[in-house]
């Protein structure tokens, strides 16, 4: 997991390798499309819809794992399998590519070009752009940093680290999962309620070391503070923890109400108190991010040293 993780901070997921081979995370979302559309039959009824989204979930899973556990099973013993498994995970880590969508927005909103902000945020997140202001952009892009930190980079090193490449793989699926069904929308409440539980379970604890990767990183209190008393007001049982504590270490709210294409959320804040993001918040956020993600590459390597 060592090797994946540098090997993507180091170079992403280049672009000439997308170009040839792909992604695996394009790979699940054509199997899980393929599921939606044959299985999902908006005339049944929401327990056969639950049914056949668990199946469809199973399957995406196991087409990960199985794979994995192939390959891993082929491995040597020793440097050199570790070091082939972890180029294999590294597509399954995104710790540069995360960083580099969030700073395409904070590049044109430092820069007061909006517009290209918009562009960039809406990249990354699923609310609204066009009714965004320069805070609200700001706030949407701080969000996406520290919620995807936990479901992009530490969930997988964690499940990596306890399963190997069988683990990080089908990690990756059930997230892969709840991103394209696991919504309380008309179409997908009943089928991806399997997918949407499954990924609040596997992500319990990697969320809760995500927002203690923040707090430790940021070294304020505030970050602790806002953490224990804040996270768990989030809607999500998970994404509180990495986004309070990245509130508390920046002195920024964030949460609160936002805008999608078809709904109005009221969600409460975190760090309520506090003043509205800004572009230098931004900038701090993706400092506070490369320090804590290095903390975690600390973590892995004594695990490592250490033979545990």
């Amino acid at each position: 997991m060592l090797t994946a993780l540098a090997a993507e901070a180091a170079a992403g997921w280049p672009r000439a390798v997308f170009d040839a081979v792909g992604h695996p995370v394009v790979w699940l979302g054509r199997l899980i499309d393929w599921t939606d559309r044959r299985w999902n039959r908006p005339h049944a009824s929401d327990g056969a819809r639950r049914a056949s989204g668990s199946a469809a979930t199973a399957l995406v899973v196991a087409a990960a794992a199985l794979p994995a556990w192939a390959l891993q099973a082929l491995l040597p013993d020793g440097p050199a399998g570790w070091t082939i498994a972890g180029l294999l995970a590294w597509p399954l880590v995104a710790a540069r590519s995360l960083h580099d969508h969030v700073a395409a927005v904070h590049s044109p909103l430092d820069g007061a070009d909006p517009e290209a902000a918009r562009r960039a945020v809406a990249m990354i997140v699923g609310r609204d752009p066009t009714r965004l202001d320069e805070a609200g952009i700001a706030r949407a892009a701080l969000e996406s940093l520290a919620e995807n930190a936990s479901d992009g980079v530490v969930a997988p090193l964690f499940w990596g680290v306890l399963l190997g490449l069988p683990g990080i793989a089908a990690y990756k699926a059930i997230n892969t999962l709840d991103s394209m069904i696991g919504h309380r929308t008309e179409r997908h409440e009943a089928f991806g309620m399997a997918a949407a539980r499954l990924d609040d379970l596997v992500n319990l604890i990697p969320a809760r070391l995500t927002g203690a990767a923040f707090a430790l990183a940021s070294a304020r209190g505030a970050a602790w503070t806002v953490m224990r008393r804040d996270a768990r007001r989030h809607r999500s049982p998970n994404a509180g923890w990495p986004e309070s504590a990245m509130a508390g270490a920046l002195g920024v709210r964030l949460s609160g109400p936002r805008r999608y294409a078809d709904r109005t959320a009221d969600e409460p804040w975190l760090n309520a108190g506090a003043p509205d993001p800004r572009p230098a918040d931004l900038a701090a956020g993706l400092a506070l991010y490369r320090r804590a993600m290095a903390g975690v590459g600390a973590a892995l390597l004594l695990l490592a040293v250490l033979g545990v």
